[in-house]
């Protein structure tokens, strides 16, 4: 009765929000009930996407796991970085032109190439690939690297009345701090100072599993140095991300969401330990909608995850976010005052249309590519491991995509992301101390796992983790701790072949 446990609590959340949810809630037995499906229909979904018992074999389209769009494209670093492959013609024209715009270095004012004019002032990359390079994972800085594929968010304790009214109307998802902003900008356009660095140190912590091997975690601490505007408020709270992979994501964007919410169980009621919880989060018209994307499924869209980090990272205008000056604040009279990209002739921001809506194209039509060695006993192996130690709880293996999804090429599809994008609790060790919107300092969105056994491969590490902590697979899963914990644990306690079964379940994403 898990399904219907956790659908009384989502007709409640339907019942609150009334108009400011747009979804069809309803349940009947355990099924939560779909406005885009026939009864038929609805049949056949929860059969393809009930859990398997059977793991002798593949299961039928498990290679497939980004539906039709899925690239068969040969592996190599350029794996993250096709078109879906059921697009057509002219969504191919448009998925290049936004690639060209994904890769666009942008400049500052004013300057002779004014369609690229815009740049910050203050800013974290001069690109959108300069952060997700080839589409893939981002990383902590290295030895004489900047960070620019890893920023630091800002933000500060409610302390007023107002502060905390604009948090619980969800006006803002956190409060920043007062003169830096949400996050810490490392780059300047001439005449202006960076805001400051990032700096990370590491401590281990060496963790015995069952069988006697000892793994060393490396438990970061950070601190932003070089300020160029005086001191940080002492409350401010330092919080790292790393660019997440680009693939999938419209698909992400096409699962119903209906069958997110009806995965969600806030109060534990069927008592597993695991109680995901649903991120709302204002879609830019008023209402409060479903969250998916980013680390505290923050963004309800891949448009407005897209235009927040051209504000934010690039500091670039776009229709949805209007300010020239990206991230500065108030207090940064300079960069207020400094020239803007904007071109009268085109509109009042930076980057008018069509430009936000290429990059979003782009975005969502990144394809998701193939599994491997799907019928490997050692992967099927793990793969059985995986659902036996809970894993599968929160790492949801299959959805299929809405039939009302906008653009025909995402609906309706069997896919394979290995997430419910539900907020869980994953335990102290992993807390950032931050609050954004619902999610509290310990609460993470479940990260998808397909095309995790290619970082390697696209990206040239194997970091993992929001902040890149967690140096393999082994790591990252050993950081898990909260609602995550059972299954940490039983991974830790496993004999090594097993272990390894596991590692190469992955390894097949």
């Amino acid at each position: 009765m898990v399904g219907a446990v956790r659908g009384l609590w989502v007709l409640g959340l339907v019942a609150t929000l009334g108009a400011a949810l747009p979804v069809t809630a309803g349940f009947g037995l355990d099924l939560p009930v779909r406005g885009d499906l026939d009864a038929k229909d609805l049949k056949r979904v929860v059969a393809v996407t009930k859990p398997t018992t059977d793991f002798t074999k593949a299961e039928a389209f498990e290679e497939m796991q980004g539906g039709a769009g899925t690239s068969r494209k040969l592996v190599n670093r350029d794996s993250f970085s096709q078109s879906a492959a059921n697009i057509g013609f002219e969504g191919e024209e448009r998925f290049k032109l936004g690639n060209a715009l994904f890769r666009k270095l942008w400049v500052s004012s004013p300057s002779s190439t004014a369609a690229s004019d815009g740049l910050g002032p203050l800013f974290n990359a001069r690109s959108c690939q300069s952060c997700h390079l080839k589409d893939g994972r981002g990383h902590p800085p290295l030895a004489g690297e900047d960070s620019t594929s890893m920023f630091l968010r800002l933000s500060k304790p409610a302390e007023t009345d107002e502060e905390r009214q604009i948090l619980a109307s969800h006006a803002l998802p956190r409060i920043p701090d007062p003169v830096y902003g949400g996050q810490l900008q490392t780059f300047a356009v001439p005449g202006l100072a960076p805001e400051g660095q990032m700096r990370i140190e590491y401590s281990e912590e060496p963790v015995q599993l069952g069988d006697g091997t000892i793994v060393p975690l490396r438990r970061p601490t950070y601190s932003a140095v070089d300020l160029g505007y005086g001191p940080l408020d002492p409350k401010t709270i330092l919080s790292p991300r790393n660019a997440p992979p680009m693939i999938g994501l419209g698909l992400v964007e096409a699962i119903a969401a209906e069958d997110i919410l009806a995965k969600a169980d806030p109060d534990d009621r069927d008592g597993d330990g695991v109680s995901g919880r649903a991120s709302m989060v204002p879609d830019g018209t008023g209402h409060l909608v479903l969250g998916r994307f980013g680390w505290k499924a923050s963004a309800p869209t891949i448009e407005i995850q897209s235009a927040d980090a051209f504000a934010g990272d690039i500091g670039i205008s776009t229709p949805l976010f209007k300010a020239s000056y990206g991230d500065c604040m108030p207090a940064q009279t300079a960069c207020r005052e400094a020239p803007t990209g904007v071109q009268p002739r085109l509109g009042d921001v930076e980057a008018p249309d069509p430009v936000l809506g290429l990059v979003t194209f782009y975005s969502q039509n990144l394809a998701v590519p193939a599994r491997r060695a799907i019928g490997d006993p050692q992967v099927l192996r793990g793969k059985q491991l995986f659902y036996e130690t809970g894993c599968a709880a929160c790492h949801t293996p299959k959805f299929v995509t809405s039939r009302a999804a906008p653009d025909k090429a995402r609906a309706f599809q069997l896919i394979w992301p290995y997430s419910d994008f539900l907020l869980h609790d994953m335990g102290e060790g992993l807390a950032d101390g931050s609050t954004v919107g619902d999610a509290g300092p310990a609460e993470w969105r479940t990260p998808p796992l397909w095309g995790i056994g290619l970082t390697q491969t696209v990206s040239g590490h194997t970091l993992l983790l929001h902040d890149g902590r967690a140096r393999n697979a082994t790591e990252a899963i050993l950081w898990h701790g909260g609602e995550a914990q059972r299954a940490r644990d039983a991974f830790a306690a496993m004999a090594a072949p097993d272990r390894a079964a596991v590692l190469a379940f992955l390894e097949s994403l």
